[in-house]
């Protein structure tokens, strides 16, 4: 049986997915592949870009490409081998209440990236044609929520496939038009480094770059819907190294070009402005068509995991259609508020939490052989695991060295730092227990993120 990444059935209670309900080896990717065109790549190169150089930033660029592609190979692999979501796999590694605590994290982590994209879009729409922000804002909600809710959903990884070409072309004629309209820009790959870094500048843009591990739990409940014979090629390609070199690399050069070119300062809309500038009202279409891309991603894994959430804590099912709703809301509100005042924070103190969950799912991975099935090396069924715990306590450390004041040097250092006590709480516990757990079944988990109701077949 053949179902696609957006709308196929699934097995039920939101357990694994079996082999003969995953998807072709292009629709997988063509669905994972919309995040490529998301706004975030391109500002987050040119952020780094600003604060350590160009030089320090493609030297980091490089590195974060090499380790995203490292870890999200191992991620992808072990999601396609097993069928598990996130919350599936959380809930072997930290027990039912850390799988709780996962879709959480995820959910409203896809939350404020959806409300972060949809806020660039309102004010593309905004500089372009004037108005109200908060009439766009309410726009941007009313056409995102159908995409990822009843019928729409089912061509959603073919609508992406569609878009991907149009994207590349119109990303090729931006950066064509900005040359035309001001020139090459002398030196915007060569600009020297800010004076007196409180680190090296490569380390300093390679941290700012972890602040994106959430991509790895995006990877999981993605890569689930893998085919076991096209697990090579989404390991290196829809998942690995390929994909980021795209994203940070391609993507994050441009970021740098197009505001080397421009005048429109570091905001966060001083890439929408040199795209408008550069290319008018077929810049503002390429711009919009980048973001249907990506939102398609971030309403899917925010309604889906947040569903999961409540499922989990209270044992009801809801409505995913409620949830998708409910996602539309959150987003709208949060638009209405000054979001990047507070949304850079939240999301510092949320990637500081994935960090951790990273580096101990790696961790098991690692320790436990990366076997399918492992279950000797479960997570304990109770409530407040170890590893829920260690998790806890990392992060806790983390966000605390995020938010001292004493030295800017070991604020910026946190993730990091996070890794190593992370490593440090949670290694030798997972390899006494190897030694020592008795054998238990895994637990079941939520329902999956891309579940629909069975079609019946006449």
């Amino acid at each position: 049986m053949q179902s696609n990444i957006t709308g196929g059935e699934d097995s039920p209670g939101g357990a694994a997915l079996p082999e003969d309900h995953r998807v072709p080896r292009w629709s997988l990717t063509m669905a994972f592949w919309g995040m490529t065109s998301a706004m975030i790549w391109l500002y987050i190169g040119q952020a780094a870009s600003s604060a350590v150089g160009p030089m320090n930033t493609l030297i980091a660029m490089v590195l974060t490409v090499a380790t995203y592609g490292i870890i999200n190979a191992m991620l992808a692999r072990r999601a396609i081998e097993t069928g598990e979501t996130v919350s599936l796999f959380s809930n072997r590694v930290f027990g039912s209440s850390g799988s709780a605590v996962a879709a959480l994290l995820f959910g409203v982590t896809a939350l404020y990236f959806a409300t972060f994209e949809g806020s660039l879009m309102s004010i593309a729409l905004q500089q372009y044609f004037g108005g109200d922000i908060k009439i766009w804002y309410l726009v941007i909600i009313v056409v995102s929520v159908p995409l990822v809710a009843g019928g729409v959903q089912n061509w959603l990884d073919r609508l992406n496939g569609i878009l991907l070409p149009f994207y590349v072309l119109g990303l090729a004629a931006i950066l064509i038009a900005s040359t035309v309209k001001r020139g090459y820009p002398d030196g915007w790959l060569s600009a020297p480094a800010p004076p007196d870094l409180p680190l090296p500048g490569w380390l300093q843009a390679y941290l700012i770059f972890m602040g994106a591990w959430v991509m790895m739990m995006y990877t999981f409940d993605f890569a689930r819907h893998g085919r076991r014979n096209d697990a090579d090629f989404h390991a290196k390609v829809t998942f690995g190294w390929v994909f980021y070199a795209v994203c940070f690399i391609v993507a994050g050069l441009c970021g740098i070009y197009l505001t080397s070119s421009w005048d429109h300062g570091n905001s966060e809309a001083a890439i929408i402005s040199a795209i408008l500038s550069s290319l008018g009202g077929v810049g503002l279409f390429v711009f919009l068509i980048s973001q249907i891309r990506i939102q398609s991603a971030n309403f899917f894994s925010a309604s889906g995991n947040l569903e999961r959430f409540v499922e989990q804590i209270t044992g009801k099912a809801t409505p995913r259609l409620l949830w998708v709703v409910l996602v539309g809301v959150g987003c709208y509100l949060f638009m209405l508020t000054n979001v990047v005042s507070y949304l850079t924070k939240a999301l510092a103190w949320q990637g500081v939490f994935i960090t951790s969950w990273v580096i101990i799912a790696l961790a098991w991975l690692i320790v436990t052989g990366r076997k399918p099935h492992g279950s000797e090396d479960n997570a304990p069924a109770g409530k407040l695991s170890w590893p829920v715990l260690a998790w806890i306590i990392a992060s806790a450390f983390g966000i605390a060295l995020v938010e001292q004041k004493s030295s800017l040097k070991v604020s910026l250092l946190a993730p990091l730092i996070t890794v190593a006590a992370t490593l440090l709480l949670y290694v030798p516990w997972i390899l006494q227990r190897r030694k020592v757990a008795p054998v238990r079944a895994p637990e079941a988990a939520g329902p999956d993120i891309f579940a629909q109701p069975e079609k019946v077949v006449e």
